[in-house]
């Protein structure tokens, strides 16, 4: 096996998943990575992305791939109730928040794509950076997805926001003072009160 082909496997074992991009910035050619896919060395995942053959992902795979092709975006609603563990279905489409204003990127991906629009502090505040089979994700915090999960009520369900919140409560994966301050972020302070009440309550 080649020096080049070594550098790239090292690679992917580290990163999990490189962007064809990432690969020729290695020194690798496009014709040569071709020459590898047909080889069986690695393994393309979906266009312009590759990983070793076989490799043994998460049930969240999906989440990451998208992570990696959409940089700036981030995880959120009921695959960031996936991520956290607050449910175990995993949903056939990945969601991912990106800034109102920006274009929304065309990928390839394995999983549907489902993008969701926040604006300013809603985008910006909560977000953590976690990994995934060695790939970074960014998504936002348990307090902060509950909070989204109120305001997209409509699209979700009233039903999987409050069961977020009663087993992100019973988890104490937050607090109330981060549910309150996401909140207003997300501005359903009212719809969110009466909910928050009860749950202290018991």
């Amino acid at each position: 096996m080649g020096i080049k082909a070594q550098k790239l496997i090292e690679n992917l074992r580290q990163y999990g998943m490189l962007k064809t991009r990432e690969i020729v910035e290695l020194g690798i050619s496009k014709e040569y990575l071709r020459k590898l896919t047909v080889q069986g060395t690695v393994e393309r995942v979906s266009r312009g992305l590759y990983s070793l053959p076989n490799n043994d992902y998460s049930p969240m795979q999906s989440i990451a791939e998208v992570s990696k092709q959409v940089p700036k975006g981030v995880i959120c609603l009921l695959s960031a109730l996936r991520f956290h563990g607050f449910t175990t279905q995993n949903p056939f489409e990945v969601w991912i928040a990106i800034e109102n204003r920006s274009r929304k990127p065309e990928i390839k991906a394995s999983a549907k794509v489902r993008y969701v629009r926040f604006s300013q502090r809603a985008f910006t505040d909560g977000i953590q950076e976690k990994r995934i089979d060695q790939l970074k994700v960014r998504v936002y915090s348990p307090a902060k997805t509950v909070a989204d999960c109120f305001k997209y009520r409509n699209k979700i369900g009233l039903d999987t926001a409050l069961e977020a919140l009663r087993e992100g409560w019973r988890e104490k994966r937050f607090t109330m003072d981060e549910l309150w301050k996401y909140a207003k972020v997300c501005r359903v302070s009212n719809v969110m009160q009466p909910y928050l009440e009860s749950i202290t309550a018991l």
